[in-house]
């Protein structure tokens, strides 16, 4: 064989593992698949195997799935940004379920492990519950009883409860012509107990006294007639319609933490009641007369029992704790921390307005029962969730259990927080830092809200609850769209809406959730399930549903008398009233008597006094919005009723 034979040789030889070699990666490669096919692979190769170490670009029909082909027209980052916010969304994958693991947990768990141990059955630990909840009930309803007792005034018998709003006159012109509906206006007397808390309660819509407008404040008028430094009780004269309990306060006769007993003594007409600010309470000035008023009688003998919702709040308070300690059942924690609130917040530390305990008691029981479904459904799916497996006692005391507590307080806490009584358009444009107050509480539900939907994506579930609320917010939307009718928030539909949130077992969580749910408490318990649409009269807002206001000229005027005409109201009012230094002086309907024009003439006795008058249109005995104040002064002169 010669040298050009063995060259051959070696040459088909190396042919012949090259060949083989590449028939080796072959073997390996993917069958070939079209663009459109499913089981497409792109194989890309390998730096040895390009050219000056370049990969090639890749089409974007290659790098993009056959699926997303009629999303081509959608930018490509855009695709990629949409790509990662759903992958995001689904969070990680396996959920990563979130739970609390206690602090010392020994010494949290301990209380309930010593139950176990000594009460090892089922029956045992229902009859110590049963024991508990006796214990708790009839601590209630003794210590309840006696504060219910409203005591013994001697020489007056036993006082009338009254709540913190009640007073002696009422609104505009609901006491009639001359205010005859609310006679006698001296010479009688009342024997009267207030409850504990009077000083917090404000007028929520505009109360005209003369040309004032009053709102977003407490409602006394009047105060010391002698200097304020030799002033006693005998001495303050309130008018008519101030609330008779923040007046006591501000007398000095009633305390504001416990309430308290007196006797009010109706004092007739008064002129020139003084502004002062006494106890907390500052008192509005009104420069000319009024029918009826009233002052204060002292030195009294008197078997007033005090308010005693600080006592029951100690009671029920340690009762709540102790069950929260001890217990690791879910449905048992809330449902009897929830009763407790409930009855505690409704009968004691907010009770609706009421005349007697019997009448409270059947009130707060009926708004119960809706209420109970409401908190199954919340324990369904916010609660128990939460609570399952929570071995952390001690920390669900202070955050779970502290948190539903302050919010079932809300009349000692949220209230003198947050400025904004009613969430309303017209109460955050008229209600001084509301809007600010709203700006502030917005911006911490939002990043609080943020935190909730973090803990949610771990758990996978952020999709389902980003539908959820996307429903709510259909509903909202909804309902702001519906013509005649505004939309109000209350403080119990508030939490409704916000409690899904909160499923995740964490100890933020913990703490919303408290909160919430004390909200709902108080809102029922305290104001019912009330609409969440509302009349703009009901509202008593400005808007475009506000009653038109009459036209009224003042044809002569001088020093004793003054003359006004109006035209003929508008469909379907059918009549007018006035209104003289906030008392009705004279009504007209549409057909009777000289027509609508009429003379007002000032008594003697009343020369040096300004008059104010006020004007709405009538239906009927109904009475729509009145104007603000046009001022007669005592020289003739007449300023104008503002538009």
């Amino acid at each position: 064989m010669g040298p050009e034979t063995q060259n051959g040789d070696a040459e088909q030889s190396t042919f012949t593992n090259e060949r083989s070699k590449w028939q080796d990666e072959e073997d390996h490669l993917p069958e070939a698949s079209t663009p459109g096919s499913s089981d497409m692979d792109i194989r890309s190769l390998s730096s040895s195997q390009t050219e000056g170490n370049r990969s090639l670009p890749l089409p974007v029909w290659m790098r993009e799935s056959s699926k997303s082909f009629h999303w081509r027209w959608v930018p490509l980052p855009i695709r990629h940004a949409a790509r990662a916010v759903v992958k995001w969304s689904k969070g990680p994958d396996p959920p990563q379920i979130q739970k609390i693991t206690p602090f010392f947990p020994f010494i949290q768990e301990a209380p309930a492990k010593f139950i176990d141990k000594h009460l090892p059955k089922r029956r045992h630990k229902a009859a110590l519950l049963a024991f508990f909840y006796f214990c708790w009930l009839l601590t209630f309803i003794l210590v309840l009883n006696h504060s219910a007792k409203a005591g013994n005034i001697k020489g007056y018998g036993k006082p009338a409860s009254v709540w913190c709003g009640a007073t002696f006159w009422n609104m505009d012109n609901e006491c009639g012509l001359n205010g005859n509906r609310c006679r006698p206006f001296d010479n009688a007397t009342l024997a009267f107990r207030c409850p504990a808390n009077c000083k917090s309660l404000q007028v929520l819509e505009p109360h005209a006294v003369g040309a004032q407008q009053i709102n977003y404040q407490p409602y006394v008028i009047g105060g010391p007639t002698a200097s304020e430094e030799n002033s006693t009780i005998p001495d303050t004269v309130y008018r008519g319609d101030s609330f008779i309990c923040q007046a006591a306060i501000h007398a000095g006769l009633v305390g504001n933490d416990k309430g308290g007993c007196g006797v009010a003594l109706l004092a007739g007409d008064q002129t020139n009641f003084t502004s002062t600010k006494r106890h907390g309470i500052q008192s509005i000035a009104f420069d000319s007369s009024f029918p009826k008023s009233f002052t204060f009688m002292s030195g009294l003998s008197s078997e007033c029992v005090r308010d005693l919702r600080w006592p029951l709040l100690a009671v029920t308070c340690g009762f709540t704790t102790i069950l929260s300690l001890c217990t690791t059942s879910p449905p048992v924690l809330f449902a009897s921390i929830f009763t407790m609130l409930f009855f505690h917040v409704g009968l004691v530390s907010d009770p609706p307005n009421h005349s007697d305990y019997a009448s409270l008691t059947s009130l707060i029981i009926g708004r119960f029962l809706p209420a109970a479904f409401v908190a199954f459904v919340i324990y369904r799916y916010s609660v128990k969730p939460q609570q399952t497996n929570l071995t952390a006692n001690i920390e669900r005391t202070i955050l779970w259990l502290g948190g539903a507590w302050f919010g079932s307080l809300n009349n000692y806490t949220f209230y003198h927080l947050i400025p904004i009584q009613r969430l309303t358009p017209s109460d955050i444009q008229s209600q001084p830092g509301a809007k600010l107050a709203l700006v502030l509480v917005v911006l911490l539900i939002f990043s609080i809200a943020l935190g909730q939907v973090w803990y949610l994506r771990l758990e996978g579930l952020f999709r389902r609850y980003l539908a959820i609320y996307a429903l709510f917010v259909a509903f909202l939307l909804f309902c702001v769209a519906l013509p005649q009718l505004s939309l109000r928030i209350h403080h119990y539909f508030l939490a409704l809406l916000l409690l899904p949130g909160t499923r995740p077992q964490t100890r933020p969580g913990l703490l919303y959730q408290g909160i919430l749910i004390g909200l709902f408490v108080n809102g029922v318990a305290r104001w019912g399930f009330d609409s969440i649409m509302q009349t703009t009269f009901e509202l008593r807002g400005p808007g475009p549903f506000d009653p038109p206001l009459p036209n009224v000229t003042v044809p002569a005027v001088a020093t004793s008398n003054i003359t006004f005409a109006w035209s003929r109201p508008p469909q379907p009012y059918d009549g007018l009233s006035v209104l003289v230094n906030d008392v009705e002086r004279h009504r007209w309907y549409y057909g009777e008597g000289d027509g609508p024009v009429h003379t007002f003439f000032r008594p003697d006795e009343k020369e040096l006094e300004k008059q104010y008058f006020r004007f709405g249109y009538m239906r009927g005995s109904q009475t729509a919005k009145f104007t603000e104040a046009g001022v007669w002064g005592v020289d003739g002169s007449f300023r104008d009723i503002p538009d």
